[in-house]
């Protein structure tokens, strides 16, 4: 091989940024928005990038239910859940910042995923 076609390897460290996805859900959007401005300032305390919070498309979930047990089988009634979720995305974060996300009293009926990326 001659000098002009060879080519050179050199390892270089590539710096992954890490990433903290965390993913929020609750039945009542009051109790989430107020639990997201929570997880918000905890992070912004910290002087964490952040991203969002980005609403995520509501999840409905409708239930069909016979009104009589026995006569009227055409009367029924509709139920339905929804869902509403947030995403919050920071960049880089220290242990300071996982640590006091972690110790965080959320309400209930709030749940919260953390993935790191």
């Amino acid at each position: 091989m001659t000098a002009a076609t060879k080519k050179t390897t050199k390892s270089k460290k590539d710096t992954v940024a890490q990433k903290l996805r965390i993913k929020v859900s609750a039945y009542e959007n009051k109790v989430l928005d107020n639990s997201v401005k929570q997880i918000m300032d905890t992070a912004v305390r910290y002087d964490a990038t952040l991203r969002g919070p980005i609403p995520l498309p509501t999840e409905i979930k409708k239930y069909t239910v016979n009104r009589g047990a026995f006569v009227h089988k055409d009367a029924r009634e509709q139920f339905e859940m929804r869902v509403h979720k947030r995403l919050i995305d920071i960049d880089n974060p220290t242990p300071k910042i996982i640590e006091s996300l972690t110790n965080l009293d959320l309400p209930s009926g709030v749940n919260v995923d953390v993935k790191m990326m």
